[in-house]
């Protein structure tokens, strides 16, 4: 039973047959409290400590907002235990791993809400916590040569992209999380999903995560190329992050979901749809393929690619956008929230 708005196979535990069921945080606290399914807040008892029965009693109307406002300083924090020693897994992460500390300072200003930045202390050996620093701005050049990390085939949902399940523990620790990229992603070259080829060393059947990271260890950007209707599904902004993180310079694909599209957009990447559905069919595993004349990156203007095949031969490609001149922005300077950032 949760009391979130996410209840399809496999969402909670990795497992497809657990059985997930929604409901409101009182009702999922009273059955959290009896053990068990049947149980009726209404008209069922609970055993306490020193073996009396007794029942819960139905909770008040709650105020939509504090009657006294919210608590402006640390009064609204409660310490958590933890000795700070970066515990490994199983090793009492479950407390130290999840402390965190945020010292906030009302302004002086009673008439505004600004505050001074807030120190978050995270422990350094966490995998749950990951201090997250602005991805680079765009260098002006053009990307070149970029290795196709994969060719996606069919549906591949946010949840190919980025698993959830057992992944979602580590969702506040970027890097971490990030192993899981592309597991479930069908590989239109070898048919296997969440493998490929690793074209600098040759090597087969590596974790697709891998591989991007030995290319971005060598400093070497990559592009994926995805099918109709790439990253449908869930909204999930991992899906986007994680390939901004590990060197992704570019998603081209047939078409996008649009939410997808906006989150890559967001992240400083690039995407763009083939003008011609069929030129899918023209990216091998092998290719290297060139992003040209992004200096002149403009809205209803096509992006002009050329994709270098092993063998020498050359092929043009022309890229759809959808981006607006806002967007485009976002592009050059790294990422949406780089513009705002003070």
């Amino acid at each position: 039973m949760t009391s979130y708005n996410r209840n399809f196979p496999m969402r909670n535990d990795g497992q497809a047959a657990t059985m997930n069921f929604i409901g409101s945080p009182e009702i999922v606290t009273a059955l959290a409290l009896a053990g068990r399914l049947s149980f009726n807040p209404l008209t069922d008892t609970l055993t306490g400590a020193d073996g009396q029965s007794f029942r819960l009693e139905p909770p008040g109307a709650a105020p939509d907002v504090p009657p006294q406002g919210f608590a402006l300083d640390r009064s609204a924090y409660v310490a958590t235990p933890g000795d700070g020693g970066g515990a490994g897994p199983g090793q009492g992460e479950a407390h130290v791993d999840a402390t965190f500390d945020v010292r906030l300072t009302p302004a002086c200003d009673k008439g505004g809400v600004e505050h001074e930045a807030p120190d978050v202390v995270i422990d350094p050996g966490s995998e749950r916590l990951q201090r997250m620093t602005p991805w680079p701005a765009w260098d002006g050049r053009d990307l070149v040569d970029l290795p196709i990390l994969i060719k996606t085939l069919g549906k591949t949902t946010t949840d190919h992209i980025s698993p959830a399940g057992p992944w979602l523990r580590f969702r506040g620790h970027l890097e971490r999380f990030s192993d899981s990229m592309f597991m479930g992603a069908l590989n239109a070259f070898t048919g296997e999903r969440g493998r490929g080829r690793n074209v600098l060393t040759g090597e087969c059947g590596q974790a697709i995560a891998d591989v991007a990271r030995q290319y971005r260890t060598r400093g070497l950007r990559w592009v994926v190329v995805g099918d109709h209707n790439y990253g449908e599904g869930s909204s999930r902004e991992h899906a986007a992050l994680s390939p901004r993180l590990l060197g992704g310079a570019a998603v081209i694909a047939r078409s996008f979901a649009r939410i997808h599209e906006s989150n890559l957009k967001k992240q400083g990447l690039l995407a763009l749809t083939f003008r011609d559905p069929e030129d899918y069919e023209q990216i091998r595993e092998d290719d290297r393929l060139s992003l040209v004349g992004l200096g002149g990156l403009a809205a209803g203007v096509d992006v002009a690619a050329i994709l270098r095949h092993a063998d020498g031969s050359t092929a043009g490609l022309r890229l759809r956008h959808s981006y607006t001149a806002a967007q485009i922005a976002w592009f050059t300077r790294g990422s949406a929230l780089n513009i705002f950032q003070r």
